[in-house]
């Protein structure tokens, strides 16, 4: 199944409802970083949950940051994901692992740690981008991205992320994002139900491994209440913007000394993109013309 977002209405547009499918570009994201089993389920986590709160900008070319930095060894976890359906991470220890949690899963409450913070940061596309910094509550990301919305945005919010990742890497990927809006949540006994349906959930993962799409997951929980599937369905993917270009002109900004040091000990120059990995080398030619545009443009 490709990977892909869909959106959903239900009680007269009361309730939000996004799913996302992220299986392939999280494992194109183990592969780039060579991230240990906990790492793959903490950062395939962590970019789900970037695509579904994106998913409710409206200008394009918004974008949403997550960074999640816990107490645990994994260090911090950054995610940049787009309304646009692309999304790159990274993880600063992707090498951790840690033994089976007391529910025999991935430990990434452990990984992540049990107190830190989640910074979340809003860019529109036009003036200053909104941000806020809620405490972390699990370290489980899910449980911490909901406490968020509900904190910072004040909308009562159920997400439900999950990543399964063996041998063979990761199978299924993926969220559910659910929101009650203010229309709604006057209506005691349908919040209720639609709490129940959420806590008797599995996971997300495992619907995915039993077949279900996510049409049928919003069937089973919202299908009598009024649902409405939009019917476009989003493509996502793992997508960094970073370039030799790029690269070229981020050395440059180094100034002309330390271009010429780099000739004279490295001969050229060698950067690597924290987000997904990929290796950049100049040589000391290359290097040799950025200083000599940097001399005629001063």
């Amino acid at each position: 199944m490709a990977d892909q977002l869909m959106r959903a209405t239900a009680a007269d547009g009361g309730i939000r409802a996004v799913g996302v499918i992220t299986t392939r570009l999280t494992e194109e994201a183990r592969q780039r970083h060579q991230l240990s089993y906990v790492a793959t389920a903490a950062l395939g986590r962590t970019m789900s949950s970037g695509l579904l709160l994106a998913s409710s900008m409206k200008r394009p070319g918004s974008r949403i940051n997550i960074r999640i930095r816990g107490n645990g060894p994994l260090g911090g976890i950054l995610v940049d994901a787009g309304l646009d359906g692309t999304v790159r991470g990274y993880v600063d220890n992707p090498e951790i692992e840690l033994p089976p949690n007391d529910k025999g899963k991935l430990d990434v409450g452990g990984a992540v740690g049990h107190e830190g913070y989640v910074y979340v940061v809003r860019d529109v596309g036009y003036g200053y981008p909104y941000s806020s910094t809620v405490e972390i509550v699990s370290g489980e990301v899910g449980e911490d991205i909901a406490n968020y919305l509900v904190t910072s945005e004040q909308t009562p919010s159920a997400l439900v992320v999950g990543v399964f990742v063996g041998a063979e890497g990761v199978t299924a990927s993926g969220g559910l994002l659910i929101q009650v809006l203010p229309k709604a949540a006057r209506d005691e006994e349908l919040v209720a139900t639609l709490e129940s349906r959420i806590g008797q959930l599995s996971g997300f993962t495992p619907l995915l491994q039993a077949g279900k799409t996510l049409p049928e997951m919003f069937e089973q929980l919202l299908g009598d209440m009024g649902l409405e599937i939009f019917p476009e369905t989003q493509l996502v993917r793992f997508h960094c913007g970073c370039s030799f270009d790029r690269m070229l002109g981020a050395l440059k900004i180094l100034g002309e000394t330390e271009l010429q040091d780099m000739i004279e000990k490295d001969n050229g120059a060698e950067a690597t993109c924290h987000f997904c990995n990929e290796v950049y080398q100049a040589s000391s030619d290359e290097l040799a013309q950025l200083i000599s545009e940097l001399r005629a443009e001063s």
